[in-house]
């Protein structure tokens, strides 16, 4: 298990130093959760946020351009494909990180809004981010 990070471990750091990016509403943010495995050798793991920014949901691509959606998906890929015995079910990871309701942008129709639209925007609906996050 990786040690949580902290600014006076860094050499030559002081958390008296000024933040390189200020939390603010500028920009979308999220926090993940602490010590996810990194992904396999040739994977990428990508997270999408939902149109109405209500949470993301995590994917795993494999080597052979497959997408995969949940732990049953990747055992299945990995029974199917013996090449990849080294690797478990275990090394994927499908939490997603929490998004901060507070840094949401304003003009974003949130799940349960009335609108008085008809079809109006769904929390199933899903907004790539503007590049996939490898984790």
């Amino acid at each position: 298990m990786e040690e949580p990070f902290f600014c006076n471990n860094k050499p030559n750091v002081s958390c008296e130093d000024p933040a390189d990016i200020e939390y603010d509403a500028t920009r979308t943010w999220v926090i993940d959760k602490p010590n996810i495995p990194k992904t396999p050798e040739g994977f990428k793991r990508q997270l999408v946020i939902r149109k109405d920014f209500s949470k993301m949901d995590a994917y795993y691509i494999a080597p052979t351009g497959k997408k995969m959606r949940a732990r049953s998906e990747v055992s299945a890929f990995l029974d199917a494909n013996p090449k990849y015995k080294g690797i478990s079910v275990s090394d994927f990871n499908f939490h997603v990180p929490k998004v901060m309701t507070d840094t949401v942008p304003g003009n974003v129709e949130r799940k349960g809004s009335t609108s008085g639209k008809k079809g109006s925007a769904s929390g199933n609906k899903k907004i790539k981010l503007e590049k996939d996050i490898d984790v």
